[in-house]
């Protein structure tokens, strides 16, 4: 019945690390089992479509970035959009549905599509299906997929309408405007009963994916004696449900082994964001003592022979290797531990159904295997259900082949949630509990992303320290659990804390900058562009800084700084500056004690700290965490941000923290102006948009 409906819409993406592609890319493959055809683009590939003159409907699906900016692919459609001379009906003849990807881990939750939704808004185009904003803090699935499911039926809809307003205008045309009401209701009742048509036709779709499942003998699956969940085993109901499986994603990637003579390309070859430089790890210090519930490492980098540049404040990345022992581990699982030094050949697949189908970017067209899993690709990170999807036809095992069609599934979505994404498990995992499953190498570099580079904060001044740069990190530690047996520490850095054991003072607490030994160690890092985290232009403006624990590292580089322009320029007048520090004990994770020199020398004028875990025997317990000690200088606090026109650092852990010290400064601004929270937080919005209240923030 829908055969005669206009059935193009223009699909645009923009991404950061490939997750909005993805979804695209999906919402792509659907849409030809609900009879449509997605005219699918970059969103940056403003050659490839206008806006301006388009006359179907358009789906928006944009991630956010940073401290929510848009991603890098959307900035010059963002630019464009954004131009004031743009009148208000510019896109009055849009129609769109926007999808945003974000974390609400961070303060500018989906940041990226609030920018692009409102701003169409403002000049006049209209949602035909309301906007989702899906969330990675919790899983993104868990309105991606209800938004895509809902998705054609409004698409459908929008197609009807267009065409009853087509058809209405070209009668209108023929009797030239003498069109009495009574075809008008005849129209609205059409419309109706076929929209209900379309309902019902897009269920049957939708039921048509339902994974009748040539029923997997239950036996295979369950065993009467099990009755708890894992990651391989399953129990009703999800045990014995027909499953909603997504489509399997057309392969598009061709791998060709060629012999072992050549040289791999250079690491700058991976990144696209700017030169890359390799320099030597100068120093290491252990910060915390060993009985530390964290181990917190400070490295010194010798930069002086680069032109690498940084203030402090700013963050670099760190380009980081797999385990070299999970990849000899894969390579092994997969059969190809003979072929890890070969060089291999990396085309795309002639005839792939696959749309737009292009050579990975952060894949060499010619390296070795063991270079691809060690450099290129995230063997770390959390299958997407895509990659479950497609791991389900290299398994053997009836019963296996089941459990991975069930935890891609809809109904085995809990399932997915709490034994692979809760749980850190990686494709490592996966082959452990389905031993019966061997991937193709070309199905891993399909569906295992790009490994990015980490990024990480300057604890230096170039000022203090011409030539070095040092920063400073917790060794991550993911502990074994049910679904992962294993434990496991960071993928930089641990790498970063096996690379520097040699030069490493255990128990050292102290920093002794003439200590240490020289290192012929050398690391990959560059710069990461777009960072407002630095100090005031005017040394006289007042400022407060928030870090506990390793958010302690950008301020002191902060202070580095300011005791040398101290030392340079004493005829300048420089505000007072407060540093708000705390930790777990004083005694093992004091991270710079000598905090006190600049407070003796007048860089720092006020430092509060405060030991979370450390008993205390006064009447009056002393405040355990930053945002109360906070609370304890409401009157200085405001009197810097308002009267002083101050600026606020906070820089550390997003969900424990930040959230906490932005909440007690709305109090203190709603107490101290005596004025309602919902002022007060606007007062903080306008704070932070003046770019007065800064903050570092990590999940």
């Amino acid at each position: 019945m829908c055969c005669d409906l206009k059935k193009r819409f223009l699909l645009l993406y923009a991404t950061q690390k490939g997750q909005a592609k993805a979804i695209a890319e999906e919402i792509w493959q659907q849409a030809g089992a609900h009879g449509l055809e997605a005219d699918m683009h970059c969103i940056s590939e403003m050659d490839k479509y206008n806006l301006e003159t388009e006359k179907d409907p358009v789906v928006i699906v944009i991630s956010t970035t940073g401290n929510g900016d848009p991603p890098d692919t959307a900035r010059k459609f963002v630019k464009k959009i954004q131009d004031t001379t743009l009148p208000a009906d510019h896109f009055a003849h849009l129609q769109y549905g926007l999808l945003g990807l974000g974390d609400s881990e961070y303060t500018f939750f989906c940041n990226g599509g609030k920018t692009v939704d409102r701003r169409l808004q403002e000049l006049g185009a209209q949602h035909f299906y309301d906007t989702g904003l899906a969330d990675d803090c919790v899983g993104l699935e868990l309105v991606v997929d209800p938004w895509i499911d809902g998705l054609w039926l409004a698409l459908k809809e929008t197609f009807l309408l267009q065409k009853e307003k087509e058809g209405m205008n070209s009668v209108v045309n023929a009797v030239s405007g003498s069109l009495s009401t009574a075809p008008h209701v005849v129209h609205e009742l059409n419309l109706s009963s076929e929209v209900q048509n379309l309902k019902l036709e897009d269920e049957g779709v939708r039921s048509s994916d339902v994974l009748s499942q040539k029923l997997v003998d239950i036996s295979l699956v369950a065993s009467t004696r099990d009755t708890e969940p894992s990651l391989a085993h399953s129990v009703p109901p999800v045990s014995h449900s027909a499953l909603n499986i997504p489509a399997l994603p057309p392969e598009y990637i061709e791998v060709q082994f060629q012999g072992t003579h050549g040289e791999n390309p250079h690491l700058s070859s991976l990144i696209s964001e700017g030169t890359t430089f390799e320099v030597p790890v100068t120093k290491a210090y252990q910060l915390t003592r060993e009985d530390a519930i964290k181990t917190a490492l400070l490295l010194e980098l010798d930069v002086a022979d680069t032109a690498f540049d940084y203030q402090p404040g700013d963050a670099f990345y760190v380009m980081c290797p797999n385990n070299v022992n999970e990849v000899e581990e894969l390579l092994q699982i997969l059969g190809l531990s003979e072929k890890g030094e070969y060089f291999v050949c990396v085309k795309v697949k002639q005839g792939t159904k696959k749309k737009g189908a292009a050579h990975p970017q952060h894949i060499p067209e010619r390296s070795t295997l063991k270079f691809i899993l060690t450099w290129c690709l995230e063997i770390r990170a959390i299958p997407k259900k895509a990659f479950l999807r497609a791991l389900v036809e290299c398994t053997s095992d009836a019963g296996e082949k089941r459990r991975l069609q069930e935890l891609c599934s809809r109904q085995g979505a809990s399932d997915y949630t709490r034994f692979i994404r809760d749980s850190n498990v990686c494709l490592l995992d996966l082959l452990h509990a389905f031993p019966s499953c061997k991937p193709s190498l070309n199905l891993l570099i399909e569906h295992l992303p790009k490994l990015q580079a980490r990024s990480y904060s300057v604890s230096s001044s170039n000022l203090y320290q011409p030539g070095k740069l040092w920063f400073v990190f917790n060794v991550v530690e993911f502990p074994a659990c049910p679904a992962r047996p294993v434990s496991r520490k960071g993928v930089c850095t641990g790498w970063l804390a096996e690379l520097v054991a040699p030069l490493l003072h255990p128990n050292k607490n102290t920093l002794d900058t003439k200590g240490g030994r020289p290192s012929t160690e050398k690391i990959p890092i560059f710069a990461r562009p777009n960072n407002t985290f630095h100090l005031p232009a005017d040394p006289s403006v007042p400022f407060m800084m928030v870090g506990p624990g390793t958010g302690i590292s950008p301020f002191i580089g902060f202070l580095q700084h300011r005791q040398m322009l101290r030392e340079e320029h004493t005829d300048w007048e420089f505000g007072e500056t407060w540093l708000f520090f705390g930790c777990r004990h004083q005694d093992r994770d004091y991270l710079f004690k000598q905090l006190k020199c600049f407070l003796e020398n007048g860089t720092l004028t006020h430092l509060k700290v405060c030991f979370s875990r450390d008993t205390s025997t006064a009447e009056v317990a002393p405040p355990k965490y930053v945002q109360d000690v906070i609370r304890l200088y409401a009157k200085e606090v405001a009197r810097v941000l308002l009267k002083e026109r101050g600026y606020f650092y906070v820089c550390g852990d997003k969900k424990h923290m930040a959230d906490g010290v932005s909440d007690a400064v709305v109090d203190i601004l709603s107490m101290e102006m005596e004025a309602d929270k919902l002022e007060a937080m606007k007062i903080l919005a306008t704070l932070r948009e003046a770019k007065r209240y800064l903050q570092d923030v990590w999940s």
